[in-house]
Parts: C-alpha cells; structure tokens; sequence
C-alpha cells in the first residue's frame, strides 16, 4: 500500500484518502448525506414502507414492461438499523431485464432538488436513479467507468471513491435543472449537480441525451436518445435483478431560472 511521510513517520494512503473524503465532506451543504430529513417544502416520496410506495409510485409502462399492478417490490428490513426499506425486487426484472419492472412516482417534474439513499446489498449489485424518467444517475456496484457508481450515465467519470461499498447506505443529493425549449425546439440542455454522500461528484453538467434505448426511459427511443422532448417526468428507481434497496426518498420542487445548480 503507498504512503506518505511527515515527520512522525509513515502516514498510510488509504488513512489519508479518509481524511481528504471527510474534508469534502465537511463542505457541503445542508441537507445532504446519508440520513438527511427533508427541508421545509420538501415531499417525502419514499420512506421505506410499502404505504408510501404504493401512495406515490407506480410501474413505468414502457414498451419493456412486462409485470402487473399491484407492485412487485418488498418492503423488507434495513439490515443496518432496523428499520424499513423497499427492494427492488420483481421476477419479471430477473436476468437484467431493465424496463420490465421499472417503478416511477406518479407526479411528474421539471426542477427539482432530489435526495435518494440506497444500499446494495450483494458485490455487482445494479439499479439506476432516473431524472425526469430520462436521465440515469448510475447505481452498480464495482464499476468505475463513465458507466459506473455515481455517473451521469455515458455523461460523467464515476466518483466511486465516495461511495462507500455495499452492505451500507449511501445517498445522492441533486439539484436539476430540465432542458429548456423555444418554438418546440431545446435551446438548453438539461443541468445536474450531485452530491454522493456528502461530496461533490458532478457540478453543472449538461446532459446531451437518453441512453439505454426505448426501453430506458422517456424519449429513449427519440433519435437514439438525443430527441429530448418538452415533458416533465417522473423519478423513476431501475430493477435489474439485484437485491438494491431505497429509502429516504425526498424531493422540493424548484423553478431554476439561471441555468445553474449549484447548491
């Protein structure tokens, strides 16, 4: 393992990669990381209970669905304190199916700021945080690529040294900003900043497109992705097959003039 000296002696890498995750971490705003509860104005759409998932979530009916109301997903116990969360669970997602069983709130949004926890319970684990039900904010456990943990998928780098590894709660914080339209026609691109737990992974990003094809999401199957129509959409959660569990799940919804969000 490399290290680094000071005077004292060795410091371990691995010691000093905490301590520079933690300084970041100290950085950031209100309301972000693991266990943040919902600001004033914010609407709790997901607190673990099937009573919640039923109230604001329904499946996506994309041309890849292939289940049936009522909700496959489980509430099921949070193996770290106890409590309550939903896993994404459908046998018509097995075998990576995505679309098949895919669950979208039932309100739609343009802007937003969003804030999602989620734990992946088994090494390779895969699911996906989709804004507006277009854009994928990757959850797959063990890939540091632009397809990785963290990324605005095909869009970003991953900031995987943030995320902590399964078997542990994790949390996006996001602030979006929807592409912006003249005469039917995008004149702005949708925007993103994100925070994995509690450090900044992604700061201003334009998002140019759908990725994943008809089957992702809203506008998927639109020029290969890159028609990005004037809709709003619904936060959607991805089954993949994979024991991955959500909780925590708020979001205030925003009207974000300038084409920044910053937090």
């Amino acid at each position: 393992m490399p290290t680094w000296f000071h005077r004292g002696g060795p410091v371990p890498f691995a010691l000093l990669h905490c301590l520079a995750l933690a300084l970041m971490a100290a950085d950031a705003p209100a309301h972000v990381g693991v266990g943040a509860k919902p600001p004033q104005g914010a609407t709790l759409l997901l607190d673990g209970t099937r009573a919640s998932l039923d109230a604001n979530w329904t499946y996506w009916q994309g041309p890849g669905f292939a289940s049936a109301l009522p909700i496959k997903w489980k509430e099921v116990e949070d193996p770290v304190d106890g409590g309550r969360a939903i896993m994404t669970f459908d046998p018509a997602a097995d075998g990576g199916r995505y679309g098949a069983a895919d669950i979208v709130t039932k309100k739609e949004f343009r802007d937003f700021r969003l804030h999602v926890e989620f734990y992946v319970a088994k090494p390779g684990g895969n699911s996906g945080v989709y804004l507006q039900n277009r854009y994928e904010i990757q959850v797959l456990d063990g890939d540091k690529t632009s397809h990785g943990m963290g990324a605005i998928i095909n869009e970003t780098p991953s900031p995987y040294h943030a995320y902590k590894g399964p078997g542990t709660w994790n949390a996006y914080d996001i602030t979006f900003r929807a592409a912006r339209f003249a005469d039917g026609k995008r004149t702005e691109k949708a925007i993103a900043t994100v925070y994995l737990n509690g450090v900044k992974a992604h700061e201003n990003v334009a998002i140019s497109q759908v990725w994943g094809g008809p089957k992702s999401g809203i506008d998927g199957g639109n020029d290969g992705g890159k028609g990005i129509t004037d809709t709003p959409g619904g936060i959607k959660l991805q089954a993949e097959g994979h024991d991955v569990r959500y909780r925590n799940i708020w979001i205030r919804e925003l009207d974000i003039r300038k084409a920044d969000t910053r937090f």
